[in-house]
């Protein structure tokens, strides 16, 4: 019997629904994420309008979110939009932003770690196509971002 309990405990862990990933925006001008669910835990960071998270779990009218940093912290739901507007922030020392999604497309922006960039659709190979601060579109290197 003491053979099967590995057997038996990795066909649980197997069993366990794949959790996917949430990635939503700061819908407020100003967001505070707490260290808790509550207005009395401890102030950690102060977010605007936006920024880019990741949804872990939601408890009332809490979530626990992740950033591009990988720090988990609490926001009031109500200060995080749908899914409909997603923001994606550069997370290399600079994104390459191209014409068209392919690596020899000329050069149409460049963006600087921690920049972001309003996601528009993620395309093959390893693309997303990006609105730009002048309303143009440009593809962008998905290994650049956070936030798809």
């Amino acid at each position: 019997m003491k053979q099967l309990r590995p057997v038996l405990l990795l066909s649980a862990l197997f069993a366990l629904p794949a959790q996917a990933i949430d990635y939503r925006s700061v819908d407020a001008p100003v967001a505070i994420l707490y260290d808790a669910p509550s207005l009395m835990a401890k102030k950690l960071f102060v977010v605007g309008n936006g920024y880019p998270v990741d949804v872990v779990v939601s408890v009332d009218n809490w979530l626990k979110v992740r950033d591009s940093s990988g720090a988990l912290a609490w926001i009031e739901a109500d200060k995080v939009a749908a899914a409909s507007k997603r923001m994606l922030v550069v997370t290399a020392a600079q994104a390459d932003i191209r014409s068209a999604a392919q690596d020899n497309a000329p050069l149409a922006a460049r963006a600087a770690k921690g920049v972001m960039l309003e996601w528009q659709a993620t395309l093959p190979g390893g693309w997303a196509r990006v609105l730009l601060p002048n309303n143009s579109t440009g593809y962008v290197k998905l290994d650049q971002m956070w936030g798809v």
